[in-house]
Order: structure tokens, then sequence, then C-alpha cells
């Protein structure tokens, strides 16, 4: 089963999708989209849920560090709802308090990389660390029997 794992932002979606296994996760592309005009991006989605299979959405949820929900997290669920309306595909929402923060150290401390162009591949990476978060939880329960 493959998964397509997203980072949802006001002007950005990072993509990342799972291998065909569902074990680990690869960065593709980060779409630019544009809230305020209502432009989403679901042209270039589909053409990837076709490329690469893809049969359920894991979109990620930037709640507040104390676990509250704002505007981002209504936003992201908006995003899914959208998404799972017009491919009519499941979506899991996955806690990304930290991922942004884990993907700016790792290309820091992994990968010799210039602000800038940390700036333009954040987003995906992030995507990546978010799909990845879930592949591992579904692998964890699966594991132990849950």
């Amino acid at each position: 089963m493959r998964f397509m794992g997203l980072d949802v932002g006001s002007k950005t979606v990072g993509v990342a999708v799972s291998d065909p296994l569902g074990w680990t996760a690869q960065g593709v592309e980060i779409i630019r989209i544009n809230e305020d005009q209502s432009e989403f991006g679901l042209d270039r989605l589909g053409q990837l849920v076709q490329k690469y299979q893809v049969e359920q959405f894991v979109v990620g949820l930037p709640k507040n560090m104390d676990n509250t929900e704002g505007e981002r997290v209504e936003k992201s669920q908006q995003y899914g709802q959208m998404i799972q309306d017009k491919f009519d595909l499941p979506v899991s929402y996955v806690d990304e308090r930290l991922t942004t923060v884990q993907a700016q150290r790792m290309l820091i401390e992994e990968a010799d990389i210039s602000r800038k162009k940390r700036h333009q591949v954040i987003d995906e990476v992030a995507a990546m660390m978010i799909l990845q978060n879930y592949l591992d939880r579904l692998a964890y329960q699966k594991a132990n029997g849950h």
C-alpha cells in the first residue's frame, strides 16, 4: 500500500510518498499554493496520486507545543477534507509539532546546504518526516498486535 505524506502550509504543500511496501518515505516535491486565492494545487496533487498509485494520504497537524490546536491545524484539516472528497481516498492525521525543527536540524547537520537551499526543500523534508513517523507507528502497531 502506498501512502502520500503532506506538509500543508499557506503557500506550499510538501509532498512525500512511501515505497510500495509502505516502509520508507521519500520526498517528492513542493507544490506552490495560495490559500488566500483558493489555489490548492489539486491538479498537480492528482498527477502525483496517479503516478505513485497512492491509496492513502497522511497530513501533518501543526499543533501548538502545549497540544492546543490553532488556525493552521484547522486549515490542514480543511485541506485533508478537500483531498478526501476530491480523490476519494482516506486521510490520516499526524502530530507534526517538531518535524520542521527536525528537518532543519537534519539539513544543517547532515547536509551542508545553504540557508536559501534549506528554505527551498524544508517542506518536502518535513512531509517525508511526517510520513515516516506514520509508517513507523504502523509498523510498531503491527509488530505488537494492535
